[in-house]
């Protein structure tokens, strides 16, 4: 497994330099990403190699990393305040007032 970051930004890079980084899922400076080692992936690193850097990693040290950082954080439950309650019953009573005097 390849763990290439982009360590260049792409201000003034050419377009096909352009198109070899996102086709590898790179975006910001500074993203990485991993990828299987292949002939097709050693080509795309070979043709920017200027502008990113690669380590070999092991496939499980990979998984176990990415489980770790993409736990979703728990989120509280919204609850309504009754001031909105309030004001959404406030229409509806004065539509009623109005009927009443008239």
């Amino acid at each position: 497994m390849l763990k290439i970051t982009l360590t260049r930004g792409m201000v003034g890079k050419k377009l096909t330099q352009k198109k070899v980084v996102q086709a590898l899922g790179l975006g910001k400076y500074g993203s990485s990403v991993v990828h299987a080692d292949s002939p097709t992936i050693r080509g795309m690193v070979t043709k920017i190699s200027h502008l990113i850097s690669v380590e070999t990693v092991e496939d499980g040290e990979h998984k176990a990393k990415a489980a770790k950082a993409k736990k979703p954080a728990a989120k509280p439950a919204a609850k309504a305040a009754p001031a909105a309650k309030a004001k959404a019953a406030e229409p509806a009573a004065k539509a009623a007032k109005k009927e009443d005097a008239e």
